[in-house]
């Protein structure tokens, strides 16, 4: 179905429900609205800001009925491209939707709108001594929407869950402009189905949220930071087994592989063994008077075969020593190569070994570097691909690397993608994990919601033929 240009008519619509001081028009100003955090650029005819859930509805309305292409967009740090408006059309930004509709500490809740920041919420929830699972790195500038649309988690999500697990109930518009509510505003809830959970993660392609009602968790009274360092990473990963089987759930699992190390030993002042082959860091939480205990459960779980060292912080000063080798990294990997390709795949902890020896494999056969660090107490691996984009043929191997890198991560029972999302950048790999049935199931979900496919269209799901002539976005060759 070829979609509608926007007019100057329908400019005019549209600003009679946002008004004219919450609308952008024109290339120069709408083409930083284009884009997002994997440097895909396309840019929109129009960029809306609406305030409330009636200016979205109004505005979804009037897409369906004229059949204008419609892209939701929170602070653009998504990695995926999700944001970048393929067909131009309108960009809708929740940026100016940050009200904290309520908190509710009885009920351990906050209602808030989409344009609200992570670190917003977690400052007012502080207040009433609780906080709001969900921490990305991004915290102090991604949305609340945008957590919404990726299902986006952190180091925290081993012990508190991803987004979907702190989430009770959302309002959405759906792409024909109806309001729907979804979820409880209890902890308890079964009467229909979980829309909830189906639309969070959904990347704005079922439905436009205008507010969420959060599920807020006391904050613990204590925080503890180890650190674990071992010979090589198969005795990091077997480790994490033993950690994650005991019963003092860390709050944060992170690791750097043996390349990682290499790189901070060699372009940073931080004081590593020789021998160290995989790094540990380990956070603890919970009541004051049983920290000790689960440090030591902690302690005991880390001991074994190809321990190099154990290190428990006992203060402020010993904690940012500890951290001071996962914070060199970043800088480091700038050092070695301009760019990287930066993937977040999922493996079933007991894999990650193998993970780890297969990409040191596929490094080797496409003679590219690889570095590998992440949320160890789930899985989650962030696969970095170290390239310089002007190099064609460096860039040809890398793309190449990649498409096995994703056929191993399947291969041992993985996901693709654990916290980025799909957008543009994995679209063409989402077939080899999902069956050709379930992907018919979804399109149809898709169709349900967004019968005109208005709503961010053409992603997520493998492309078998484009919706409209549109050119495809440009890719500057960022992080992706």
């Amino acid at each position: 179905m070829p979609y509608t240009t926007v007019t100057s008519e329908h400019i005019q619509q549209f600003s009679d429900i946002v008004g004219s001081d919450n609308i952008l028009q024109g290339e120069g100003h709408c083409w930083p609205y284009g884009y997002d955090n994997s440097r895909r650029q396309n840019t929109p005819q129009l960029v809306l800001f609406p305030r409330h859930a009636e200016h979205i509805q109004k505005i979804v309305s009037l897409c369906y009925q004229y059949k204008i292409p419609l892209t939701a967009r929170g602070r653009g740090t998504g990695t995926t491209g999700a944001t970048v408006p393929i067909y131009g059309g309108i960009i809708l930004s929740s940026e100016r939707m940050v009200e904290i509709i309520k908190i509710d500490p009885a009920n351990r809740l906050m209602v808030v709108q989409p344009g609200v920041t992570n670190q917003q919420v977690q400052d007012a929830a502080a207040q009433y001594g609780f906080f709001w699972g969900p921490d990305p790195t991004s915290a102090a500038f991604c949305s609340v929407g945008g957590n919404l649309a990726y299902n986006s988690a952190g180091p925290r999500a081993v012990k508190y869950g991803t987004t979907r697990d702190n989430v009770l109930g959302l309002s959405v518009v759906s792409g024909q402009g109806e309001l729907l509510k979804c979820g409880v505003s209890t902890t308890k809830g079964v009467v229909g189905y979980d829309l909830t959970r189906l639309i969070i993660g959904s990347e704005g392609t079922l439905g436009v949220i205008t507010e969420a009602i959060l599920k807020l968790t006391p904050l613990p009274e204590t925080k503890r930071t180890m650190q674990a360092i071992y010979s090589d990473m198969g005795s990091a990963a077997a480790a994490v087994s033993r950690i994650m089987a005991q019963p003092m759930t860390p709050c944060a699992l992170e690791f750097i592989d043996h390349k990682a190390i290499e790189m901070v030993r060699e372009y940073s002042d931080a004081q590593l063994p020789e021998q160290a082959g995989a790094l540990l860091m380990i956070e603890a939480d919970g009541p004051e008077q049983g920290i000790n205990a689960a440090i030591e459960a902690i302690q005991e779980a880390a001991s074994g075969p190809g321990l190099v060292a154990f290190t428990a912080a006992e203060s402020k000063e010993q904690v940012a020593a500890l951290w001071a080798t996962r914070k060199a990294l970043s800088p480091s990997l700038r050092k070695v190569a301009p760019k990287k390709i930066n993937e977040d795949v999922v493996v079933p902890v007991s894999h990650m070994a193998e993970l780890i020896t297969g990409l040191q494999q596929l490094a080797q056969k496409h003679d590219i570097i690889i570095v590998n660090f992440g949320h160890a107490g789930n899985g989650n691996i962030h696969v970095n691909l170290l390239v310089n984009p002007d190099d064609p043929d460096e860039m040809t191997r890398a793309h190449a690397c990649l498409d096995e890198v994703f056929s191993l991560v399947l291969a041992l029972d993985g996901t693709i993608s654990g916290e980025h999302g799909v957008g543009m950048e994995k679209q063409a790999f989402v077939g080899r994990e999902i069956n050709p049935a379930t992907l018919i199931i979804m399109k149809q979900i898709k169709q349900v919601f967004d019968p005109y496919n208005i709503l961010n269209p053409d992603k997520m799901f493998p492309l078998t033929h484009s919706t409209n002539s549109s050119p495809e976005p440009e890719n500057n060759n960022a992080d992706i």
